[in-house]
């Protein structure tokens, strides 16, 4: 089971500033654009899109397939209806790898799984929005490459 809180930090005045709290015991500031002081709900949703894909994809390319991954980004991209409630209409996700040798294949393959099988968020997402996926290898740059 998942669990999560979230209480409003200052109950005797106007903001809209919570505190949430994880299963786990993380705690983060959950706000809206006014004030200004954490991320609005809406916006961590597409960071749990992002973040699972991550550990996926990250998990297969370095224990499965072996790659020398040495740095490596997921940037998503939601659009939103106009009128209430904004929900994702389309959402694009981007997965930046660097490192050495990286095969194509195995990132494919990677995100695939992600994709199908092991991503929890977008199974949720699929049935109502299109996710599409695309990514960039970037060669690590070695001191040789430097001089």
């Amino acid at each position: 089971m998942i669990e999560a809180k979230v209480v409003l930090t200052q109950p005797h005045v106007l903001s809209r500033q919570f505190v949430a709290t994880t299963g786990s015991g993380h705690h983060l500031i959950v706000d809206d654009p006014w004030g200004g002081t954490g991320p609005k709900p809406v916006e961590l949703f597409a960071v749990a899109l992002a973040g699972c894909t991550a550990f996926d994809v990250i998990t297969h390319l370095r224990f499965k397939r072996h790659q020398q991954v040495t740095g490596y980004e997921v940037r998503a991209e939601a659009d939103q209806t106009e009128t209430e409630p904004k929900v994702f209409t389309a959402v694009r996700l981007h997965h930046i790898i660097t490192g050495h040798e990286i095969d194509p294949e195995a990132v494919r393959e990677a995100i695939q799984l992600s994709s199908t099988i092991h991503g929890a968020i977008e199974a949720m997402l699929r049935p109502v929005v299109s996710v599409v996926t695309t990514f960039e290898i970037t060669p690590e740059k070695t001191l040789a490459d430097v001089a």
